[in-house]
């Protein structure tokens, strides 16, 4: 866990306030809603760029929306959860939402993602690597979006192929 989200689960803790501010935040711009600021805002450097303070926001948003209470397993990267969902719930709209969520530009990324981690909430995500992945989601050769891709695809596929064995032993 990053040193961000270790502080994020310290604050809660504490405050169980921490998670219903978040959350609240999606709602707005990443970084424009003011009860958030005492829970990013210390941990940004005075001279974050925009994108960089607005993804602390955005990850910090969907961590509490993402949050249970007792959660366990191995966190895993949203391609691998998505695989797992998909898998498990047999929605054949998942490829779709994820590939959306590939494509997502700056003004959709909140969207998609929203809706991506709500619909993952089963799920353990690694929110410290999102976070790392969403500071560097506008390189032009799109390292994050393939390396997500890479990881639901192979994981999609190991999910099939144990199903698929699982079937036929069940019918011998």
């Amino acid at each position: 866990m990053s040193a961000f989200f270790e502080w994020l689960e310290d604050l809660n803790a504490r405050d169980r306030k921490v998670r219903a501010v978040l959350r609240r935040s999606l709602a707005y711009e990443p970084g424009a809603f003011p009860p958030a600021y005492p829970y990013v805002e210390p941990f940004l450097p005075d001279e974050s760029s925009e994108w960089r303070r607005g993804m602390h926001y955005l990850a910090a948003g969907l961590w509490a929306l993402h949050w249970r209470e007792g959660r366990q397993g191995q966190p895993m990267s949203l391609g691998r959860a998505c695989a797992a969902y998909q898998s498990a719930n047999g929605s054949l709209s998942t490829e779709q939402r994820f590939v959306a969520l590939l494509d997502a530009d700056r003004d959709q990324l909140l969207h998609r993602l929203r809706q991506m981690v709500a619909l993952l909430k089963d799920y353990p995500l690694d929110f410290g690597s999102l976070l790392s992945d969403l500071l560097a989601w506008n390189n032009p050769r799109k390292p994050v979006q393939n390396r997500w891709a890479r990881d639901y695809y192979r994981s999609a596929a190991t999910n099939t192929t144990i199903e698929s064995n699982t079937q036929e032993e069940n019918v011998q």
